[in-house]
This record gives structure tokens, sequence and C-alpha cells, in this order.
């Protein structure tokens, strides 16, 4: 039989109000008296209810996550930050994955709003630019990762990489190696840190004085499948020295395909990536790349979601990436 609240009460001869309270570890109950009571819950292996608890306190001690895919390393290092914050502070996780699909995306928000959770944090970029209004509907603080919030509201923040930021530094190192042809193998246009990665990545020419051309940036889906397209840059006169790529995964996918056409990475051709993801050190030849702190990135948002729901007020966040020089650029 599950032993109750009553049946603790009974062993320590109190009334169950106070065992309620000395669990919850409310200062109006003597030191010793808690310190009683909590040794007679464990030996009696009290678990409290959460359904319960929940009725009293209007809390579930549940988070919502909303990410894209768990396959994508990024997203999955994000979610073990997200994950360790909140069991240290007494939460679960419900996670839930959009993959990019309209109907799906929808679904999710759906399920997190009935499944009446304290918070929630979005790292799916589609679904915080899209379904803002929808999200705000579910009434509880809202952390939206790497979407930056533009749409202003007391629920709804942000902590985000700046991208222009890593677009600059990205390119900036190829052109201190040397190349003055660099191309942009970007990820789906339809995503802000596509754009804003981009947009860093024209100010860095601009700042040396070198030509945007457009024929020199071409979109991919952010996937491996995505850096097939970077045989659009082998036909284009002058030849680039140098691609960024969107991310790593994008850029893993752009040097097997080179590796099959015969270009050497990076005797012919330098590479570098964005996320630094775990694979990106051990591809051959090991991937230069700016560094996310995903890990780091999910501890923050579980952390501003806590300052939210304690009434704190928190403002959005942009935190900054650093260049990792690996095997896959090289001065020229």
């Amino acid at each position: 039989m599950r032993v109750s609240i009553k049946d603790v009460a009974k062993a320590a001869g109190v009334s169950h109000s106070t065992v309620s309270r000395a669990l919850a570890d409310n200062p109006l109950i003597a030191a010793e008296t808690r310190k009683r009571i909590h040794r007679v819950a464990r030996r009696m292996g009290y678990v409290p209810d959460a359904i319960a608890r929940g009725l009293v306190t209007r809390r579930t001690q549940v988070i919502g996550v909303i990410v894209t895919t768990i396959e994508d390393p990024f997203v999955a290092e994000v979610v073990r930050g997200i994950e360790q914050v909140a069991g240290d502070n007494g939460y679960r996780v419900l996670l839930g994955t959009s993959h990019n699909d309209p109907t799906r995306e929808m679904n999710q928000v759906k399920a997190i709003r009935e499944s009446r959770v304290d918070g929630v944090i979005v790292a799916a970029s589609r679904v915080g630019a899209l379904y803002q209004a929808h999200l705000k509907e579910i009434g509880v603080p809202i952390v939206l990762i790497n979407n930056q919030n533009r749409q202003k509201s007391h629920r709804i923040h942000s902590i985000a990489i700046d991208d222009a930021q890593g677009g600059q530094l990205a390119t900036q190192h190829l052109i201190e190696q040397g190349h003055r042809v660099i191309a942009y193998l970007g990820g789906p246009p339809d995503h802000a840190a596509n754009r804003d990665r981009l947009t860093g990545y024209q100010r860095a020419l601009a700042a040396a004085k070198l030509p945007f051309d457009p024929a020199l940036v071409q979109s991919g889906t952010g996937r491996v499948d995505g850096g097939a397209a970077v045989v659009q840059f082998l036909s284009h006169t002058p030849t680039p020295t140098a691609i960024f790529c969107y991310n790593d995964m994008t850029a893993i996918g752009a040097l097997r395909t080179l590796k099959e056409r015969g270009v050497r990475v990076p005797d012919d051709l330098s590479l570098i990536g964005y996320d630094d993801i775990p694979f990106a050190a051990y591809v051959d030849p090991p991937l230069t790349t700016i560094h996310q702190p995903k890990d780091e990135m999910g501890r923050l948002a579980m952390q501003m979601l806590l300052d939210l729901l304690a009434g704190k007020k928190v403002g959005n966040v942009s935190v900054p990436g650093r260049l990792v020089v690996r095997g896959s650029t090289r001065e020229i």
C-alpha cells in the first residue's frame, strides 16, 4: 500500500497539516519537528503525491521543452543543460519534437498547453518565430533559445548566440588567412540564424573592402544533406578558395561532397562551420568552427525560466561565439 501523509502524521504523532508543512520546510514548524518528520517519512518510504501537491501550489513542477529534433547534436547538448538545472531544482522536463512540420509544430504547442506546464523553453526556431501568439496563450513564462525575441511581451524572453557576430568572426578568420573569394553555404532561408550569419559574412567582406557576390551564396537545409549544394560553387568564376558553412552538419556534408569530387580540404579549399558539435573535432580534417556554448545556453535558459517563475525581472541574453581553429582552414 502507498504510504500517505496521514500515515506519516499518525506515526509522528502530529496532524497531517503539520506533516505537510514540515515536508515543505515551512519555517512555521520548529526545526527539530521538521527534522523528526522528515526522518519518519524517509523510514516509512513516503513519496510525495505530485498531483496533490500541484493542487495546493498551483505548480506541476514540469517544464515543457520544444525542439526541432533530438537527433541534432546541437539540440542534444542544449537539452542536457536544461535537464541538469531542471533536475537540480526539482523540475521534470516534458520534451516535444517539431521536425519543421507545420502540423506537428502546432500539435506540440497544443500538447504543451494541455499538459499544464509551469513554463516553456523553445529551441525550435520556426516554432519560436511562427507560433508566438499561440505560445502566449499557454499563459506561462516562455524562453526562446536562438530565436531573438522581436515581439515585446512580459511572458516571452530569449537567450541566443550573437549570430551576426559569429558569422563575421568566421568570415574574418578566412580573410585573415588570405582568402579573397569566399562563399557562404547557408541554411534554410526563413531561419533568423541563417539571415544573421549571412549578415555577419557580409559585414566582414565590407570591412575588408571585398565585393559581395550573390552568386557565392547558396541556401541549404541545415542538415548533412545540405552540404551537397557546395558543388554550385565549383563552377563559379573565380572558384572560391574558402567556404563558410551555416553549421557543422552542413560543413560535414560539404566535406564529403568535396572529397567525392577530388577537392582537397584545406589544400584546395578551406572550410569553416558553426556550432562546434562533438563530431566537428573528429572528421578528417578536423573542422574549424564557431563554438556555441550549447550546454551553457540550456542551463542559462532554464535558470532564466526559474527566475521568471520566482517573479524576478530578467532581460534577453545574447551570447558571443568563439572561433575554434582546426585543420580545415589554412593560409594561402
